[in-house]
């Protein structure tokens, strides 16, 4: 049996991770901790063969005024659980990390392939104290404790924050949408959490790269999520030049219309995670 510490108990990540691995009581136990009590300081880790460490402040929740806080959170949190975890012979540490690293969208009708040479970039303070964070934990690897860093691309699936509800908000409200070619790289949660099961699993280390087999365009899965809600959504092009040009000023347009991929080489892995294609993953998102 793989005993397992998680930290960000309540976290969208750990609680799917949870009830993921509940379908093999036999096989995982998994235990939290919290880490903004200072309660982690005090508990041994030596019982514990992985620490999955999903604790930090989101990007959603980013305000100019909080900087120091995301380094002390996302950074030296991270750094200083990772360090006591090694001490404490726990044998694998996985940290999720984010293709923030990599920086922002890019512009209409632009294109961002992200490979394995490709530089870190952070575009702002989040992304930073992330790759920092990494930078911190990576060096830690050893032959007795390995090291996981995941950048996942955006995250989606019953309960999600960010970018997706507010798709599916427009999807069930409005009887249309801007048709902008553009690919984004995605992650339904049940794909990421089978992810991190065989990372546990198979005793990993390294940077990982995990994203659905599919490119997703944006209008294709507002259509999508209209569809799993019995409406209908017409795609127009009408918008499309006025949309392109704000794209310029506006970032939030092109988090939304811009192209952001993973190459998908650096996503393939021995075993099959991808378990729900896009048609699947609405569904289950929305049913």
């Amino acid at each position: 049996m793989k005993r397992i510490l998680l930290t960000g108990a309540n976290s969208y990540i750990g609680t799917c991770f949870e009830k993921w691995v509940s379908q093999w009581p036999e096989e995982y136990q998994v235990e939290t901790v919290d880490t903004r009590n200072g309660e982690w300081k005090e508990l041994d880790f030596s019982p514990y063969d992985t620490l999955f460490h999903v604790a930090g402040i989101a990007h959603q929740d980013a305000k100019a005024d909080q900087e120091e806080l995301y380094y002390k959170v996302n950074r030296d949190l991270t750094i200083e659980i990772a360090q006591k975890a090694k001490a404490e012979g726990v044998q694998q540490i996985i940290f999720m990390s984010s293709m923030i690293v990599y920086g922002a969208s890019s512009k209409i009708g632009e294109t961002k392939i992200i490979t394995r040479d490709t530089v870190p970039q952070p575009a702002n303070f989040y992304g930073d104290s992330k790759l920092q964070a990494e930078q911190g934990i990576l060096p830690l690897q050893s032959d007795d404790f390995n090291v996981v860093v995941i950048r996942p691309p955006m995250i989606y699936g019953k309960g999600s924050k960010g970018n997706y509800p507010l798709l599916a908000k427009f999807a069930n409200k409005s009887p249309i949408f801007p048709d902008i070619d553009n690919q984004r790289s995605m992650l339904h949660i049940d794909n990421l959490t089978e992810f991190i099961r065989l990372m546990i699993v198979n005793e990993e280390k390294g940077i990982f790269f995990p994203q659905n087999e599919e490119y997703i365009k944006t209008s294709e899965m507002v259509s999508l999520i209209a569809e799993a809600n019995g409406k209908k959504i017409r795609l127009i092009y009408l918008f499309n030049p006025t949309l392109k040009i704000l794209s310029r000023k506006v970032n939030v347009i092109n988090k939304v219309f811009g192209s952001l991929l993973y190459d998908k080489e650096i996503s393939m892995y021995k075993k099959s995670y991808q378990i729900n294609n896009l048609r699947k993953s609405i569904n289950k998102t929305e049913g």
